[in-house]
């Protein structure tokens, strides 16, 4: 066995582990500027996209029509160091689980939170966690849905903007941040379980 041969099988077998690892996963958790920053912080996460899902309409932009999507992102990550689970109990800890109208200062129905599974072990996992949810908050309805994938639609061309808005405008999306209220009221629901 020669050399040359030896270093193509490896390469294509470490380029072949690479792949088979990254997953994805969708999440609705309000503005996705905000779920965009938090989960681009996450050990395992290697890219997280701002875009719209959940709704029937081809091509929704942010300024236009986005009738029926929700505002969400598209988690990239290795599930090698992180499995959808932990993903899940991350975004569980980033989103207020009791507000059907929105997320923080952010009300519509394009803000609603929602877990987007792609398969059934997803829909399996991801029950499992909400169902955890459900019986560490046991007075207040949990209204995140679990709903099916569908194409999911990148904030792209003149609103491409969007797309890491946390590291592009980083004063105007802290005074936004604030301003929403969002980290106070994730520490008020999750306490020291709050990531910020």
């Amino acid at each position: 066995m020669n050399l040359r041969f030896i270093l193509f099988s490896l390469t294509t077998l470490l380029l072949y582990t690479s792949s088979a690892s990254a997953e994805k996963a969708l999440l609705a958790g309000g503005c996705f500027w905000c779920m965009e920053s938090d989960f681009e912080k996450l050990k395992g996460v290697t890219d997280v996209v701002s875009g719209f899902t959940g709704g029937t309409l081809k091509n929704p932009t942010y300024n236009g029509n986005h009738s029926g999507h929700f505002e969400a992102v598209e988690i990239t990550y290795n599930s090698n160091k992180i499995s959808y689970r932990e993903l899940l109990d991350y975004y569980w800890i980033n989103i207020d689980p009791f507000d059907a109208s929105g997320q923080f200062c952010d009300k519509g129905p394009s803000y609603r939170s929602a877990i987007f599974v792609a398969n059934a072990l997803e829909q399996k996992i991801a029950e499992q966690s909400k169902a955890e949810i459900i019986k560490q908050f046991p007075d207040q309805p949990v209204v995140t849905s679990i709903l099916k994938a569908t194409i999911f639609y990148p904030i792209q061309g003149e609103e491409s903007y969007h797309q890491d808005f946390y590291k592009n405008s980083p004063i105007r999306y802290k005074y936004y941040r604030w301003n929403c209220g969002r980290d106070h009221r994730l520490k008020t629901i999750w306490g020291d379980q709050a990531t910020h």
